[in-house]
């Protein structure tokens, strides 16, 4: 059960994406504020939460948090991200990025630092190394909400994840389902993400109702169900609040 909970917690910080705006987002220079919240399942089993908002300063400085917390038996697993960035021209441009893990087994935290002047990335307190347009752990999910508004089906990322490792992912859009969610019946795009060399297989639904927000998540290795998300509440700035009661 304790490898579950790890898993599970996995499944969370990898797979969770960031509310974009509406379809007409695609030509805005400006993001749009949300919240939203979810409920983590197992074998439709609900195990904990997570939470996700995005908000912007008067110098739109963009701040994107995370926060989920699982918990079965005398196991439990807390983990927060914290980026903050700047868009223009269509595009994210990371400045600092913040991970910590707490409850069962080691605690764990990672803080970067990107410096576009220079063209490095520093990880805690390692020597920099060239940046060469990488994403953080949370702003490639953010962008992939941006390129499904924009029509793109297919699209590649290269990431600093949240061990301050480099990462490939490739992600392909295989559908449309409507899903049956505690937020209620929504339509979602349904996005398969490619990791080379790895026995993970994660799936993820966006709907273009709630500006191409994720809405569900399914993660399996070799086959075997790990853990899943559901929407059960979301608002933002063209959004009015909704949940399912």
């Amino acid at each position: 059960m304790g490898k579950s909970i790890i898993l599970l917690s996995i499944t969370l910080v990898l797979g969770l994406t960031f509310g974009a705006n509406s379809p007409a987002y695609a030509d805005s220079e400006q993001l749009q504020g949300f919240e939203a919240e979810y409920i983590v399942y197992r074998f439709d089993r609900s195990l904990g939460k997570a939470k996700l908002s995005l908000k912007a300063d008067k110098n739109d400085l963009y701040r994107l948090d995370y926060y989920s917390k699982v918990s079965a038996f005398f196991l439990s697993d807390v983990r927060s991200e914290t980026s903050f960035f700047t868009f223009s021209d269509q595009q994210l441009h990371p400045l600092t990025y913040a991970y910590s893990r707490s409850g069962t087994g080691s605690n764990k935290s990672t803080k970067i630092h990107f410096d576009a002047e220079k063209s490095t990335v520093t990880v805690n307190q390692a020597q920099p190394i060239e940046w060469t347009g990488q994403l953080d752990n949370q702003l490639y999910r953010l962008d992939v909400q941006l390129k499904l508004a924009s029509g793109k089906r297919e699209f590649e990322y290269n990431i600093v994840n949240n061990r301050g490792e480099l990462r490939h992912y490739e992600l392909k859009v295989v559908g449309k389902e409507q899903l049956d969610l505690p937020f209620g019946m929504i339509e979602g795009i349904k996005v398969k993400i490619i990791r080379n060399n790895s026995s993970r297989e994660t799936i993820a639904w966006f709907s273009p109702q709630l500006n191409y927000q994720l809405v569900k998540l399914q993660q399996f290795k070799d086959g075997d169900e790990q853990g899943e998300i559901r929407l059960k509440y979301f608002k933002s700035e063209s959004i009015q609040p909704e949940t399912k009661n």
